[in-house]
């Protein structure tokens, strides 16, 4: 039933879809990418990214990128391409059709990744003025999305305000002659370049165009973007890829949900490892800029573990340099990253662009910084344009990997001294209030009168975002955070502890405070605390 309501939604033509008169441009917006609904059959959700809407996207970024570069629409080539999702194919024609309307060249992708897009723009050959592509991450099925790219990276917040508010007015001249549409295999280019960099890193004195023979590598694409790593990455350096699952692109996402922070998804890649007793496992999300592994034994190298790893990479290359992480980052991080390799753990706020703009800044300061890397698995390196890259994280530690085989040592033993938390939980207190971010920033406000009167709380200095306690009662041993969402009428409650009880503890004295607060619906494990 869900196949065939699929289908008829998917065929749905342009005209059927011109957006209203009083249509709301801004509402399309998702900080510095554009999401919305482009399939029918999620009740409550209607469709308002529809194929004529993403036409007008596609004018509105070709004459944004005209004013912005000085140059005539018609010397500009702009790439697109997209994940898996079913409405896909159908909103890539329409953005195809409003940049070629406008008389610039579109270079068609068709299936590619996020990454691979924003490469096209500083990759030799194509130098493309921009790229777009259609993703909507790990959302459902029924959504899709936009993400935009110049050669100086992904766009922001202001850019796409004012791409939408253009979209908005459309004060288009449509070209007498239409721009040229062509096809270009591009994510083969990107893979290459992949290996051609393990390759030389690895610099395997035996086998050097193989230098991951011998290493039995799993990959779970999810079903979206990311199946290409294992046929045209690790199989042309020499990796048995046997069981790895889900490399089929499906927008259904028939299997699990591509995403390295869904529960399910990490359970599959690792039984998977496990199963098949391979070296190492990776998982990808839908549109290939994030990513997380598996180590020999099963245990996912996820959130501050995979921080912890690559940071120990980072900082052998660059000694000294800061680590720029998000805000739930936990203190056993923070002790790895300063104590055991002599870097510096920059606690920021939770975004990925938030990490990397971050980052960017103090480089700019003076204070290097190699690194940008949210809990999620959204990676960003220096010496890759600040690009949030998955299948490049996963690159440099398949590098390691294949040095640590050579070495008779496993990849893991980087991260031998990392101090875990005994106990971590995420709870998600929702706002009820109208003005939730008052209603979110005044609780903040009242739990740091509330937390100062404490015994045995004191409150985090240097926090760039809600309110971070540490905790440090024998009972408790760890830490929270309360912050609002970014996005959502949601204050996320995380909370850690090096002592087994010690987050019951922590939301047993936190709970009866927030009950006390109106316009606030407790989760389960907070409410009956």
């Amino acid at each position: 039933m869900l196949q065939g309501m699929i289908g008829l939604c998917v065929v749905l033509n342009l005209r059927s879809h011109m957006p209203p008169t009083a249509f709301d441009w801004p509402q399309l917006q998702n900080g510095s990418d554009i999401r919305g609904v482009a399939l029918e059959g999620v009740e409550g959700e209607a469709v308002n990214l529809t194929p004529e809407v993403a036409k007008i996207l596609g004018m509105a970024f070709v004459h944004w990128l005209a004013q912005t570069l000085n140059q005539s629409v018609s010397e500009l080539t702009v790439a697109v391409g997209r994940d898996s999702r079913i409405s896909g194919p159908t909103l890539m024609d329409a953005v195809l059709a409003g940049i070629t309307q406008m008389g610039s060249q579109g270079y068609n992708f068709g299936l590619a990744s996020t990454p691979a897009m924003f490469k096209s723009t500083v990759t030799d050959g194509f130098n493309c003025h921009g790229a777009i592509m259609l993703t909507a991450s790990h959302l459902p099925f029924n959504r899709n999305g936009l993400k935009f790219f110049t050669a100086q990276g992904g766009l922001g917040k202001a850019d796409i305000t004012q791409i939408l508010s253009l979209a908005a007015d459309h004060p288009f001249a449509v070209a007498t002659q239409p721009g040229p549409v062509t096809d270009h295999d591009f994510i083969a280019v990107y893979a290459a370049e992949l290996v051609d960099q393990i390759r030389a890193a690895v610099h395997h004195p035996d086998h050097y165009q193989q230098p991951l023979q011998g290493l039995h590598i799993v990959v779970d694409a999810g079903n979206g973007a990311g199946g290409f790593y294992a046929e045209q990455v690790l199989q042309p350096l020499g990796a048995d890829i046997t069981g790895s699952q889900f490399l089929d692109p499906d927008g259904t996402f028939p299997n699990h949900i591509p995403n390295p922070e869904n529960k399910t998804a990490m359970a599959a890649i690792c039984q998977a490892v496990t199963a098949q007793q391979a070296d190492f496992g990776i998982i990808f999300d839908t549109d290939v800029d994030r990513a997380a592994a598996v180590d020999h034994l099963g245990q996912d190298l996820n959130r501050n573990r995979l921080i912890a790893l690559i940071a120990a990479v980072v900082l052998r290359e660059h000694p000294g340099s800061a680590i720029v992480t998000d805000s739930i980052t936990s203190d056993g991080l923070t002790q790895f990253i300063e104590s055991e390799l002599g870097g510096v753990h920059h606690r920021f706020k939770r975004g990925y662009k938030n990490v990397i703009n971050e980052s960017m800044r103090l480089n700019q300061a003076g204070q290097e910084s190699w690194l940008a890397i949210e809990t999620s698995g959204h990676g960003a390196m220096k010496e890759n344009y600040f690009l949030d890259d998955g299948a490049y994280l996963i690159s440099k530690l398949l590098v390691e990997l294949a040095k640590s085989k050579m070495a008779g040592q496993n990849i893991t033993d980087l991260i031998a001294n990392l101090k875990e938390p005994q106990e971590s939980e995420e709870y998600r207190i929702k706002i009820q209030a109208e003005d939730f971010k008052a209603c979110g920033t005044a609780v903040i406000s009242q739990l740091e009168a509330f937390a100062a009167q404490q015994p045995g709380w004191e409150i985090v200095p240097n926090n760039y975002e809600g309110l971070r306690i540490a905790c440090t009662a024998p009972a408790e041993q760890g830490w929270f955070l309360l912050r609002l969402s970014l996005h959502d009428p949601v204050l996320p409650l995380n909370v850690e502890s090096n002592v087994s009880g010690g987050v019951g503890s922590i939301v047993a004295k936190l709970t009866p405070f927030l009950q006390t607060l109106d316009d606030l619906t407790l989760p389960s494990g907070l409410g009956d605390a």
